[in-house]
């Protein structure tokens, strides 16, 4: 039988990255030179749009870019990849955002990141883009858009019955608790400390930070670490691998990090295609880490994003 593709719309930041690769990351107030530079098409929300549809998904994305240069390309891009862009408009008088984006030799990140267009996205854009939310099987959609926009677009997926995968990056100290009301939740290391205020640097602590999120009201809690794969807890006995209220460890593969800027986009968006495949959450969870793992293997934002027949090959490799 013929697999259905799932319809996604993510709902967040369009960005142009300027990477910047040097041998390490310039201390406060030091200069160096870079080996490199390069423009690649990013943000978080774009991001994860081109990771879900490399996935297979069918994705259409809601966000702002400027009126410049760097607008026209980036939705031209975003078209490319196969993405509807009916809901992507520009915003006059106003720039795109725009990340400037550090990596060292061993693929460590530093990023400044300017919100440009990306701030004037309003809950009155998401009123615009009723239909083709309540026509989705899942929301995606992150912090990189003003917080209001976030709980506007959170309410309007709940009001139409459609699943939400919020990413909180950046992470907020005093995130709207109507934001952990999401099926899924799924932050990082960091992102997790700030939200459940305690401790996430090991796999034990991930586990008591993933449960946590689901007493607070989230459905399903997954904390990333990086070369550590995941942690994920669940309150919904439906999960056919897990059992409700237990955290269990998913660990990742090994490989050999170049760039970590869009690793846990290719996450965010590979674990809400196969989810929403129904696909239970453990091992959605286990095709995610793969693609988060091989995003990190080379540079760039979106360059770097896996294709579903990487993932799986790599997965049936294990």
């Amino acid at each position: 039988m013929k697999r259905r593709r799932p319809k996604l719309v993510v709902v967040g930041s369009i960005n142009m990255d300027l990477v910047l690769r040097c041998e390490h990351l310039p201390l406060p107030g030091e200069t160096r030179h870079a080996i490199d530079s390069r423009e690649v098409s990013g943000g978080k929300g774009a991001n994860q749009a081109v990771a879900a549809a490399r996935m297979g998904a069918e994705v259409a994305m809601v966000g702002r870019v400027g009126s410049d240069g760097f607008g026209i390309q980036l939705k031209e891009n975003l078209k490319q990849a196969a993405i509807d862009t009916s809901f992507v408009w520009e915003t006059e008088q106003c720039s795109s955002g725009l990340a400037v984006v550090m990596v060292d030799r061993v693929g460590e990140n530093s990023i400044l990141v300017s919100s440009g267009a990306n701030g004037r996205l309003m809950p009155d854009d998401i009123q615009q883009a009723d239909a083709v939310i309540a026509q989705a099987d899942m929301m995606v959609i992150q912090l990189e858009i003003p917080v209001e926009t976030v709980v506007a677009a959170v309410d309007a997926a709940k009001r139409a019955g459609v699943p939400v995968l919020l990413n909180p990056a950046p992470a907020l100290r005093d995130l709207p608790e109507r934001l952990f009301s999401v099926d899924i939740l799924c932050p990082n290391q960091n992102e997790a400390e700030i939200l459940t205020g305690q401790a996430v640097e090991t796999v034990e602590q991930a586990k008591r930070a993933a449960l946590k999120l689901l007493e607070r009201g989230v459905r399903i809690g997954v904390v990333t670490l990086g070369s550590q794969g995941v942690v994920v807890a669940t309150r919904d006995r439906t999960e056919l691998s897990m059992e409700a209220g237990v955290a269990v460890h998913v660990p990742s593969i090994e490989i050999q990090a170049v760039d970590t800027t869009a690793a846990g986009d290719a996450f965010a968006g590979a674990l809400a295609t196969f989810w929403s495949e129904r696909m239970d959450i453990r091992e959605a969870c286990r095709h995610a880490c793969v693609a988060g793992a091989l995003a990190a293997t080379k540079l760039g934002a979106q360059t770097s994003l896996p294709w579903r027949g990487e993932v799986v090959a790599r997965i049936n490799e294990l």
